[in-house]
């Protein structure tokens, strides 16, 4: 354990809406979202891997540190090819937070080929 843990120094991921709401896709489509939360910790922000519910999702991240005080940003890309309706995904960050797992979702409606 490192003494800026020890010391409860650590980073904090914040952001306004973990939640992104594409508009109507239809399927085919590639969906893009970025992002943008801060680090309003004291250590800075490590983002050292991420999981999301499929490989339909692709996730593009820095692999610098955020330092305490500044932004960053995390593009998500959506492959819709063969995803109909409703689709509801989660990306789980790892990180060196408090809660160590954060959470972004996206939603959107892929109305399927005719």
């Amino acid at each position: 354990m490192s003494s800026a843990t020890g010391f409860g120094q650590l980073a904090e991921f914040s952001i306004k809406s973990p939640l992104h709401k594409f508009s109507k896709a239809k399927e085919g489509q590639v969906l893009e979202h970025t992002f943008e939360f801060t680090n309003s910790g004291k250590s800075p922000l490590i983002i050292s891997s991420f999981t999301v519910s499929c490989s339909c999702t692709k996730v593009t991240l820095s692999k610098e540190p955020v330092q305490p005080g500044q932004k960053g940003t995390i593009k998500i890309t959506f492959d819709t090819e063969g995803r109909n309706f409703y689709q509801d995904r989660t990306v789980l960050l790892h990180a060196n937070t408090k809660k160590e797992t954060e959470k972004l979702r996206f939603k959107v409606y892929v109305e399927p080929k005719q």
